[in-house]
């Protein structure tokens, strides 16, 4: 009986072993695009199945050749860190997703270990796919189905979704609901608040220190630093009323700062993303956009 207890452990053991799932860096994610450039699914680990990942390489095909966007989707079991917003990011970021002068690049990743759906968008995209529209997606098509392990599904109807979404075909989803104003409302009142804020802090600026009347004069203004893309001026004002003197110093962004440009991923050369020029099979590249914060990320 103990021998039979210790074997039984052993093969546990093993077992637990084989099927602890492998965490992937981003070097380590398979570029399927760049050997074919049909696809754009990344599927590693067989989570999802070959007719899903056929219709999902249609679809979004398909959505390039309409509106020039470009996507990646990856599934995997685990991500190195576990932080699906930030390798989502990273991602599309270092493979240069999306179009150079566009930054129209969309990553969409799955990961099973850390239960979460993430999208991360270029920076061209963010106002075509915002955040809110994202996560509405992932609500309505994807967190149900993954929930009860139905990666097909949930991955199928969410390609769906941001192709019908982005060629205009769905625009249903774009429809917002009374619980989705609320934010909005919040907004509002805070940016109104702001905007009073802004205005009393005007009125204040403009009165004389000394008599505190409203008759101030601008009578010389000059650079006295200019430096990191600001400009800090040195004003002098006269006041019409009681004929005070004094100075005040402004900072504001210089509008001749031509400072680089950050978040852009390489590029890589070949048969052009979505495949303009070279066979059906030809490899295809990235087209080495930018990266910003937008998309929006779900657990289940």
């Amino acid at each position: 009986m103990r021998k039979l207890f210790l074997i039984c452990s052993l093969l546990c053991l093993l077992g637990n072993t084989s099927l602890q799932a492998k965490e992937y860096t981003i070097k380590e994610i398979p570029m399927v695009h760049l050997q074919d450039r049909t696809r754009y699914v990344s599927n590693p680990d067989g989570i999802l199945s070959e007719s899903a990942v056929s219709t999902m390489d249609q679809i979004l095909y398909q959505l390039e050749q309409n509106t020039g966007i470009q996507t990646l989707v990856v599934a995997v079991t685990g991500i190195e860190g576990g932080d699906c917003f930030d390798f989502a990011y990273r991602l599309g970021k270092e493979m240069g997703v999306g179009q150079k002068e566009r930054d129209n690049g969309l990553v969409i990743l799955l990961s099973t270990d850390e239960r979460c759906i993430q999208f991360a968008t270029g920076y061209g995209l963010e106002g075509v796919l915002p955040d809110a529209i994202c996560k509405r997606i992932q609500s309505r098509y994807m967190v149900e189905p993954f929930g009860k392990g139905d990666w097909d599904t949930g991955m199928v109807e969410g390609i769906r979704a941001v192709n019908g979404y982005l060629d205009g075909s769905m625009e249903n989803i774009g429809a917002e609901e009374e619980e989705d104003m609320f934010p909005l409302y919040i907004f509002g009142a805070f940016f109104l608040g702001a905007l009073g804020l802004t205005g009393l802090a005007v009125w204040y600026q403009n009165r004389c220190p000394k008599c505190k009347k409203h008759q101030i004069q601008r009578i010389s203004s000059r650079t006295i630093e200019r430096a990191n893309g600001f400009i800090t001026e040195e004003t002098t004002y006269l006041c019409q009323n009681c004929g005070h003197t004094f100075t005040r110093k402004t900072k504001s962004s210089d509008p001749n700062f031509r400072g680089p440009r950050g978040g852009s991923g390489p590029i890589f050369m070949g048969g052009g993303f979505g495949g303009r020029g070279g066979g059906g099979f030809s490899g295809g590249s990235f087209g080495g956009g930018s990266f910003g914060g937008g998309g929006a990320g779900s657990r289940f």
